[in-house]
C-alpha cells in the first residue's frame, strides 16, 4: 500500500508546490487539508479543485470559523492572553485548530505523516509538530521547506515547469498570516527594525490618524464570554468579527513588537488585531469589577504561563488543560456590561455595571451614605505593618537601620 501524508494546505504558491514535491521526493500520495478560520480570501471549494488540479489524490476542507472562535479564542480572551503584554496570539491559536483538522485527516485517510509548510526558524514549526505528536503519538511529522529544502526561487520554478495553476511572482516583500482574530505581517523592509511600518502593511485597520466619528460599543459578557453587542446577541464568532469591523474602523490594534521567539532568536512583527485588542480591554475591565483580589492577582500569573505554553505551541499540554480549568473557575462571576468608547486608535472603558459586582459604592464613596468604618483602620495597619516593623527594629539593633541623617549626600564612600 502506498504511503499517504496529509498536508496542511493553504492553497497558496509554496503548498500548492508542495504537494507534487512531497510525492516526488518520497512516493507518497499528498493528501491536502485546507481550514478556514476566518482569514478571507478565495473559497473553500476553490481551494479544494486547485490541490486536486496539482496532484493531490484528496482534499480534505474544514469550514471552523465559529470552532476556532468559541473553543480556542475565548479561552484566550478569559486568559487575557496577550504575549510580552501586547500580542493576542492571532497565530499561536490557530495551529492547533489547524493540528486537529489535519490529525483527523490523517486518521481518515489512513496517511501515517503529517506536512507543513514551516520553515526552521519559526516558531509554527514547533506548534504544528508537538500539536500533531500530542494528539496522535505515532504520526512522523515532514516540513518540505525545512526538510527537503523548498524554497521560494524553487517553488516558482517547479510552478511554472509544471503549469500549475497557481500566481507565481517574486515580487511579495511580506509574509503574511491572518485569521478572524487577527493578522501578523513580517519580512522584507520591516526586518530591519528603524523602518516605519508602511501604509500597504496594514488591512484590518484603518489609519488612526484620521478616525471617524467616535463609535460607543457596549459588550455584555456571560462568564467571560461576549455574548450581545449593544443589546444584540451574538455568538463568539460575530462578536470578534463586529468588534473587527467597528474597532478596525477607529485604527484599534496596531502592534508593532520585536518579540522573543521560542527559538531563541528576536523578531520584528507588525500585528492587526482590532477586536481581540477591545474585547480583551473589556473583559480585563469587567474583570476588575467582578473578581475577587487574591484571586485576580493570582490569575494574573496563571495568565502569563498560559499565555507562554500557547505561544510555544502547547496548547494540548497536562499544563495547559489545568491551568484552563483554574480560568474557567474564575469567570463564573465575569458577567455584565462594558461600555466602550472606540476612536482615534483607542478602545477606552467608559461604564461598568454586573449584578455580580464587587464594587460597593456605600463602602468607596467619600460623601454622604459613606458605610465604611474609618475608625478600624488604624488597627487593621498596626497588624499589617507589624512585621515591617519588627524587621526595622532587628536591622537598627544590629547597626544595619536605613541612614536618616543625610550625611552621606554628595559624598563619595
Amino acid at each position: 500500500m502506498t504511503e499517504r501524508i496529509v498536508l496542511a494546505y493553504s492553497g497558496g504558491l509554496d503548498t500548492s508546490v508542495a504537494i507534487g514535491w512531497i510525492a516526488e521526493a518520497t512516493g507518497a500520495e499528498v493528501i491536502a487539508v485546507a481550514v478556514d478560520l476566518g482569514q478571507g480570501g478565495e473559497d473553500l471549494e476553490v481551494i479544494r479543485q486547485r490541490a486536486l488540479d496539482c496532484g493531490a489524490v484528496e482534499a480534505y476542507v474544514a469550514d471552523a470559523r465559529d470552532e476556532f472562535a468559541g473553543e480556542y479564542c475565548m479561552p484566550a480572551l478569559q486568559a487575557n492572553a496577550l504575549y510580552l503584554d501586547r500580542y493576542p496570539l492571532v497565530s499561536a491559536l490557530s495551529r492547533p485548530t489547524i493540528v486537529k483538522h489535519l490529525a483527523r485527516a490523517a486518521r481518515q485517510f489512513g496517511a501515517t505523516t503529517v506536512a507543513h509548510g514551516c520553515t526552521g526558524k519559526g516558531n509554527d514549526q514547533v506548534r504544528f509538530e508537538v500539536g500533531i505528536t500530542s494528539l496522535a503519538p505515532d504520526l512522523k511529522c515532514l516540513a518540505p521547506v525545512r526538510d527537503l529544502a523548498l524554497t521560494r526561487d524553487k517553488a516558482i520554478a517547479y510552478a511554472e515547469k509544471n503549469s500549475l495553476p497557481i500566481a507565481t511572482t517574486k515580487h511579495n516583500p511580506f509574509s503574511i498570516d491572518q485569521n478572524v482574530w487577527g493578522r501578523a505581517v513580517e519580512t522584507g523592509f520591516l526586518e530591519d527594525i528603524w523602518n516605519a511600518p508602511t501604509k500597504d502593511v496594514y488591512n484590518y485597520t484603518d489609519d488612526p490618524t484620521f478616525p471617524p466619528v467616535a463609535d460607543e460599543v457596549v459588550i455584555t459578557f456571560e462568564q467571560g464570554i461576549p455574548v450581545a453587542l449593544d443589546g444584540v446577541a451574538v455568538t463568539p464568532l460575530q462578536a470578534i468579527q463586529e468588534m473587527n469591523r467597528r474597532a478596525g474602523a477607529q485604527g484599534v490594534g496596531r502592534i508593532d513588537i520585536v518579540e522573543d521567539r521560542l527559538v531563541g532568536i528576536k523578531s520584528r512583527e507588525i500585528y492587526e488585531a482590532p477586536g481581540a485588542m477591545a474585547l480583551i480591554a473589556a473583559h480585563q475591565e469587567l474583570e476588575n469589577v467582578t473578581l475577587e483580589r487574591e484571586q485576580a492577582r493570582f490569575k494574573r500569573g496563571v495568565e502569563q504561563r498560559w499565555t507562554e505554553l500557547v505561544y510555544d505551541g502547547m496548547w494540548f499540554s497536562p499544563l495547559k488543560r489545568s491551568l484552563d480549568t483554574f480560568i474557567a473557575d474564575t469567570q463564573r462571576y465575569v458577567s455584565g456590561d462594558i461600555r466602550m468608547t472606540l476612536h482615534g486608535g483607542r478602545a477606552t472603558v467608559t461604564g461598568r455595571r454586573s449584578e455580580a459586582s464587587l464594587y460597593d459604592f456605600n463602602l468607596a464613596t467619600y460623601d454622604e451614605g459613606d458605610s465604611f468604618d474609618q475608625s478600624q483602620a488604624r488597627g487593621f495597619i498596626e497588624i499589617f505593618g507589624l512585621t515591617a516593623k519588627l524587621s526595622a527594629a532587628r536591622d537598627v539593633k544590629f547597626g544595619h537601620g536605613v541612614d536618616l541623617s543625610g550625611d552621606t549626600v554628595g559624598t563619595d564612600k
